[in-house]
């Protein structure tokens, strides 16, 4: 029997891709050559993109599959997806929400612990032989903070029922109200103002492209910036500058604008944590979004209902 074929634009999960690769003919686009010549041999028979929320599918490549019917994305966020370009081919996109939440939520909070209290800053200090000097600087309590939180949907209200243990004030902003257990703030600025941690775990795309801009960060001012939604939600010209000349209090960033290239001003910031976009990088999550891939794109061959549809 004939497999069916798959384009795949990025790498998946090792066990997922092992899987992937034997119950279907899998063209790796990633590892091409000359990527327009195999778009150009899959075009006739492929049905199915497989991809990531960091590689996405363009309009330029959704055009060229003329049998293009599912994207399947190993990932919640779907922004370097061309949705419309999806929606005007008839085109079904499928993401993996709901198996990261918990790991996202866990990493916001553990950035969050991270910069307060120095926790990176303090393990180089160790390493370095300074303790042998004296004690480092006082760092800053979490207990009782005022959090506010840009995007509550299920990510955003993980974070906040995490950090409720913390006896956290919590507020949150988003386009529209829920009735939740946490004050919902209509003014971003106000709410950037009135807080001591700001967290982006909005989506990304256009819509949200810059949302915590310069004036947003200079309402934070003395507070601490965390982001594990994208890069592209901050102005991350504007944020560089105000941590290098000490306009912001703190960040902790998983993620960046240009991944994996980070601007080199951050380096050698005490006052910043760093991470290579690995908010649901756990064996766990990663295993569990992998098989909803699978699940997804065999649940179309078989003309099942989809599991996970976006859109």
């Amino acid at each position: 029997m004939t497999k069916a074929e798959v384009l795949q634009v990025a790498a998946i999960h090792g066990p997922s891709q092992a899987k992937l690769e034997a119950d279907y003919t899998v063209h790796r686009l990633w590892q091409a050559s000359d990527r327009d010549a195999l778009v150009r041999q899959a075009a006739p028979h492929v049905e199915v993109i497989v991809t990531t929320g960091g590689a996405g599918a363009s309009r330029e490549l959704i055009e060229q599959l003329p049998r293009l019917r599912l994207i399947a994305c190993f990932g919640v966020g779907v922004d370097a997806i061309d949705l419309p370009a999806a929606r005007e081919r008839g085109v079904k996109v499928t993401n993996t929400p709901d198996v990261l939440t918990d790991d996202v939520a866990d990493l916001a909070i553990g950035l969050m612990l991270a910069a307060l209290r120095g926790i990176v800053a303090a393990d180089r200090y160790v390493r370095a032989g300074l303790w042998l000097r004296g004690h480092m600087p006082l760092q800053t309590r979490v207990s009782g903070k005022r959090l506010g939180i840009v995007g509550m949907g299920r990510i955003g209200q993980a974070i906040a029922r995490r950090a409720s243990s913390f006896d956290m004030r919590i507020a949150w902003n988003g386009p529209n109200a829920k009735e939740l257990p946490w004050r919902y703030e209509s003014d971003l600025m106000t709410l950037a103002r009135g807080v001591d941690v700001l967290i982006a775990a909005c989506p990304g795309g256009a819509a949200t492209r810059g949302l915590i801009s310069r004036a947003v960060l200079k309402a934070l001012g003395p507070g601490l910036f965390v982001n594990i939604s994208r890069g592209s939600v901050v102005d991350e010209a504007a944020l560089v500058e105000m941590l290098t000349t000490g306009q912001l209090g703190g960040a902790a960033l998983d993620v960046f604008a240009d991944e994996p290239r980070v601007p080199e001003a951050l380096m050698a910031l005490d006052h910043v944590v760093l991470q290579p976009h690995q908010a649901s990088a756990t064996r766990e999550t990663r295993a569990a979004m992998g098989q909803l891939v699978l699940d997804n794109v065999a649940a179309f061959f078989a003309a099942r209902p989809l599991l996970t549809p976006f859109s």
